[in-house]
């Protein structure tokens, strides 16, 4: 049966550092309790002429150069994100103009902080079929330019960056089964109610701050704990892959409490468990790329490896994903 598997990963961040001690100058919190309540530490902030394609460019060259690919060898390339560089065009579109890359079809993702394994699910379907040789999956994310700078529910959690992974055909091993799950009735718990066709841009709509990221953090606190273990052990069923059987979890870097919950859920070790939340925050669409090109720079991913990558976001939604890590180079 043909395979698919990741064979180039890139990323990019922004190169503004913004720390919580910055952030008590500008809203009514201290180092300590986002520490605590989040394990946050710092996050990048895109320059104020950076965009969402510009942060995703970067992060595919990257994933091509070490996929050892041309743009011109893209089939199709997803854009994971809720922060386009506007309405339409489709934020892929733009990236494939930037690349060049003038055979490959191209569309935007929606799924929250899920979006990036949404398009990855999406991306093993096409080349298991056998439609597409080598798809681009890219998770990008500039979320500081929806946050309200004062409200400091939501301003502390979020930072900006872009993720990317080749998908590519291959004879063996690469994704064992992905998953993914919606439940809309949580769509009101995490929203940005103004700038779409429900409510349209007006001057009510920005005086009332409708064009800013809400959230009612108790609420997906309490879902994410439940989905991100859940979610881990049913896509590990339909793999056929045991918890013990596991090397290493990447999941969505939103808060270390519900990392550890997941952690907790798979039996997992500290060192089994890809963490760089304290450096950016919560990045949405682009955390687990991001996390998981790291994880490969720094050796923690070996050939044979079994990875789970798992993530909850906006929706509410939740996916996740589990393969043997095989580096075709």
């Amino acid at each position: 049966m043909r395979k698919a598997t990741i064979t180039g990963l890139g990323k990019y961040l922004p190169d503004r550092v913004m720390t919580n001690h910055d952030l008590e100058k500008i809203v009514d919190t201290t180092d300590e309790w986002i520490k605590t309540r989040t394990g946050i530490e710092k996050r990048r902030i895109a320059a104020d002429d950076q965009a969402t394609s510009d942060l995703a460019y970067e992060a595919a060259k990257e994933a091509l150069a070490d996929a050892d690919l041309k743009a011109e060898d893209l089939d199709l390339i997803i854009v994971a994100t809720i922060t386009p560089d506007m309405m339409f065009p489709a934020t892929s579109c733009i990236v494939q103009e930037k690349l060049e890359a003038k055979n490959a079809a191209a569309f935007d993702l929606g799924a929250g902080c899920s979006g990036f394994i949404y398009g990855l699910s999406t991306a093993v379907n096409f080349v298991e079929s056998g439609m597409y040789e080598n798809v681009l999956v890219i998770g990008a994310e500039v979320l500081s330019k929806i946050l309200d700078w004062e409200d400091r529910g939501t301003c502390v959690l979020f930072g900006d960056g872009a993720g990317a992974a080749v998908v590519s055909a291959a004879e063996e091993g690469g994704f064992l089964a992905t998953d993914l799950g919606a439940d809309g009735s949580g769509a009101d718990t995490l929203y940005q109610p103004a700038g779409g066709s429900r409510t349209p841009a007006s001057h009510e709509s920005i005086d009332n701050k409708g064009h800013f990221l809400k959230m009612e953090g108790t609420s997906v606190f309490k879902f994410a704990v439940k989905t991100m273990g859940k979610a881990s052990l049913k896509v590990l069923k339909k793999a056929g892959v045991k918890k013990e059987e596991v090397n290493l979890l990447v999941p969505h870097q939103a808060n270390t409490r519900i990392i550890d919950a997941a952690a907790k859920r798979l039996k997992l070790d500290d060192d089994q468990v890809y963490v760089n939340l304290p450096e950016y925050g919560n990045t949405s669409a682009a955390s687990v790329p991001i996390a998981l090109a790291e994880a490969k720079e720094k050796g923690l991913v070996n050939n044979g490896d079994k990875i789970v990558l798992v993530a909850f976001g906006a929706g509410l939604t939740w996916a996740s994903a589990v393969l043997e890590w095989n580096d075709l180079k």
